[in-house]
């Protein structure tokens, strides 16, 4: 794993330096876009809506469009001079018991490795919170985006999940809430809870439980690369090459063609065998003759 952030956290007046990594990652396979005749890749480029022209990265800026259509630009240097205080500090702000948040307010989840002169406050840290069964609630900033977020221990290391606002979590307003409730059986409640039990277990188990659409996907794959059902791309520095070298070609051609004259191209089209066999040389004497 790779160091995504670097910071500290902070309680009280301890501050703990810490890397952060990525908890979790993505197994889905990756699938490019590409042309169905060859398997040439698609590929997009960033267009200017208003002069139609391709804008490169450097020049492109974030924008918050209001209600009437017009855009509000705003640059990296205009969030640079936004107040982060938590850009570099994971900052602890209570804590409570971890059954009072609803996994609903998760997003993602990541581990804190302590830095080698912070051992030992990473381990009164972490073992605190084991003894006191409770989790940390922080304010963190990670990618330039401030966020609540929650601190706790998982197989002996201090894992942090970055949770959501709450004016970020909606309010279900369905048609039914509003509506008498349908007019339900004891009966109906209690077969359904004799089906909960058959299917209860003591602690949840992940490893029991495989990606069935990956492994098929890939099985596909594997079948296909077997059975010579693949298509030979070419590379895409070599193709760029051939296109700018046709271009240039092209564009040779077309001035010679202004250059000489449709006269001198009659000339051309009048002249014998021999004449031909001979054109190389003709053609560089006549520069001179010019």
């Amino acid at each position: 794993m790779r160091s995504m952030w670097k910071g500290s956290v902070s309680f009280g007046l301890v501050s703990i330096p810490i890397q952060l990594y990525a908890a979790t990652e993505n197994k889905n396979v990756s699938l490019r876009q590409v042309h169905v005749a060859d398997g040439g890749r698609i590929q997009y480029k960033r267009f200017c809506s208003i002069d139609g022209e391709e804008v490169p990265y450097s020049d492109i800026a974030k924008g918050y469009e209001l209600p009437d259509g017009e855009m509000v630009v705003i640059t990296d240097a205009d969030l640079a001079e936004l107040p982060l205080p938590t850009q570099r500090s994971i900052d602890v702000l209570e804590f409570v018991p971890l059954e009072s948040i609803d996994p609903i307010r998760f997003d993602r989840t990541y581990y804190l490795e302590p830095q080698k002169n912070a051992v030992k406050p990473y381990i009164v840290l972490r073992d605190a919170l084991q003894k006191a069964s409770h989790v940390a609630i922080a304010k963190v900033a990670v990618r330039q985006r401030e966020s609540l977020a929650l601190l706790r221990v998982v197989d002996d290391v201090l894992v942090m999940t970055t949770m959501l606002w709450a004016d970020e979590v909606r309010v279900p307003d369905f048609p039914f809430l509003h509506e008498d409730p349908p007019q339900i059986r004891s009966q109906e409640v209690t077969m359904a809870g004799s089906l909960i039990d058959s299917l209860s277990e003591p602690v949840f188990e992940p490893e029991k439980y495989s990606d069935s659409y990956r492994e098929a996907l890939e099985s596909m794959i594997e079948a296909k690369a077997g059975g010579g059902e693949t298509v030979g791309a070419p590379k895409q520095g070599e193709k760029a090459e051939v296109v700018d070298l046709m271009a240039a070609l092209e564009a040779s051609v077309s001035a010679a063609k202004k250059t000489r004259g449709p006269a001198k191209e009659t000339k051309k089209a009048a002249g014998d065998g021999k004449a031909a066999a001979k054109k190389p040389a003709a053609r560089a004497r006549r520069p001179k003759s010019a």
